[in-house]
């Protein structure tokens, strides 16, 4: 099977841009305490639910992985650009990245206890968003917890330039209710939903979800 155009455009984009993302964005989260509250509290829901791995999906260089290893969850990260895991392998040789697709994740099912998208489904269609939480429920145990941030709105912007570069890259924009819908039609309970109003550089809300596939009875 062919492989979609979009995972094809955000791959090349990504590479492209890979070591300005990660020094521009390398100590962004120090600045952001709301975003530090949710990936805390979603580490301490699942190192309370078990021992299964937690997966950063859209991982790019690692910065995500590397502060949830801090906070003492077994982590690795996933990512479609080998650039950007590069500069992750780099930054953080104790943990694991490798290549792959949100869509497709080549992961056992109920393989993980835990999954983080951190802005990881801004490129995807919403028309696929579907398949990709589907196989975030194949992937996570009962019980298991997923963390969505992405930003709010209802359109779609074509970037081409981003971080110094020529880049040709759509990214969408969502609201909240859509996404839940979604993710509950995908068989995830939605637990929370967080909207922030945006910070100096960014010019749209910001939305977090948390989730959780339903124990087995």
């Amino acid at each position: 099977m062919a492989e979609p155009s979009d995972l094809r455009a955000i791959r090349t984009a990504y590479d492209t841009v890979a070591v300005e993302y990660a020094e521009i964005l390398r100590a962004e989260l120090a600045a952001r305490p709301v975003d530090r509250a949710m990936l805390t509290a979603f580490a301490e829901l699942v190192q309370a639910a078990g021992a299964r791995p937690v997966a950063d999906i859209g991982c790019g260089p690692g910065r995500v992985t590397g502060y949830l290893h801090e906070l003492g969850v077994t982590c690795f990260g996933i990512d479609l650009s080998p650039v950007m895991l590069a500069l992750a392998r780099r930054a953080y040789p104790a943990l694991r990245f490798g290549e792959g697709s949100m869509s497709a994740l080549g992961l056992a099912d109920a393989a993980l206890g835990g999954i983080v998208a951190w802005y990881s489904i801004i490129h995807t269609p919403p028309s696929r968003l579907p398949d990709v939480f589907a196989e975030f429920c194949r992937a996570l145990r009962p019980g298991g917890y997923l963390l969505l941030a992405f930003q709010a709105g209802d359109d779609v912007v074509h970037l081409e330039q981003a971080y110094g570069h020529a880049v040709s890259l759509d990214a969408y924009r969502l609201q909240p209710g859509l996404v839940c819908g979604l993710i509950s039609q995908a068989g995830l309970s939605v637990l929370a939903r967080l909207v922030r109003e945006p910070c100096e550089s960014e010019k749209t809300q910001q939305a977090y979800l948390l989730a959780r596939k339903p124990a087995q009875s």
